[in-house]
């Protein structure tokens, strides 16, 4: 086969080209840090990076659902403990109450402690996270907690229950709503504080130390729902902590997947430096003799 100069010359181009190429893809791996730039670099390495991002922005969503049911958790659990302490404050009131020992004005200072009292429960009823009320079912924009004309517990929510998702499968209720902490089994907490004043305020001794059964029975149901809060609290808790680490797992795999070893980067562009600079040399020693110098 006659091999003319045109063929040597449009060999070295497309030689030369192809090293060019290399080089600049090289170089890009280098200068950008990352193994690929378009999906035909590595189609398996681009579909692995896709999935592993994927995961990582369902890790956040997750961590973040969890984060916030942490502290709409926290505050409900805060908010059952003060509604303790006032039933516990009640009670206390109220074995003091039946004391027949008492004058007129000692029971009259005792119920106006026992209508302040009341008045914080329905405050704390009303209780807020972020301005959402916690135990409004999904009415979080108003307040769940009222008085009626008698002085009993009025819900003014719904029995809609608050759901996180923290996990691909990990569902959990974050709420209770009043009439779970106000309501329990058909009592009625606050009517029961509205016939307590009222006893106390008439001097019915006698009603008034019964009525110490009626906060057992409120304290029992807080107490019950302050260690459902609290396993909840410690779940979450233990959801953060693993979504954390799946986040480190997660950007780790990333990193090995779309990061390139500079030091191997580096050598395999001094190689292709070489060969890039060979091809020239090798070219120029070619191509450079013509008919012209040996006619000379």
């Amino acid at each position: 086969m006659r091999v003319t100069n045109s063929m040597l010359i449009s060999n070295l181009k497309k030689n030369i080209n192809m090293g060019l190429r290399r080089m600049e893809r090289v170089h890009n791996e280098m200068s950008s840090g990352k193994r690929f730039s378009v999906p035909s670099d590595d189609p398996v390495g681009v579909a692995r990076s896709l999935k592993l991002r994927a995961d990582l922005n369902e890790n956040r969503q997750f961590k973040k659902n969890a984060e916030d049911a942490l502290s709409w958790l926290e505050t409900t659990e805060t908010t059952l403990m003060q509604i303790k302490e006032v039933l516990q404050r009640a009670r206390e009131l109220g074995v003091q109450g039946a004391n027949g020992v008492l004058s007129p004005e000692d029971s009259q200072k005792i119920a106006e402690e026992a209508v302040q009292l009341r008045d914080h429960l329905v405050s704390l009823g009303n209780s807020t996270y972020v301005g959402k009320y916690i135990f409004a079912g999904y009415k979080t924009d108003q307040a769940p907690v009222e008085l009626d004309a008698a002085g009993g517990f009025n819900y003014t929510g719904d029995p809609g229950q608050i759901m996180y998702q923290v996990g691909v499968s990990d569902i959990l209720q974050a709420n209770f709503t009043a009439p779970e902490v106000f309501s329990p089994g058909g009592k009625d907490l606050l009517a029961d504080m509205q016939a307590y004043i009222d006893s106390l305020n008439t001097g019915d001794f006698g009603t008034v130390g019964g009525m110490i059964a009626d906060f057992d029975v409120h304290i029992e149901n807080v107490l019950a729902k302050v260690a459902e809060v609290g396993a909840k609290v410690n779940r979450m808790e233990l959801v953060v902590n693993r979504l954390e680490d799946e986040k480190l797992n997660f950007n780790t795999l990333l990193s090995r997947t779309e990061d390139v070893d500079m030091a191997e980067v580096i050598i395999r562009l001094k190689s292709e430096e070489n060969v890039y600079m060979a091809a020239l040399a090798g070219g120029a020693r070619i191509i450079q003799p013509t008919l012209v110098d040996f006619l000379r």
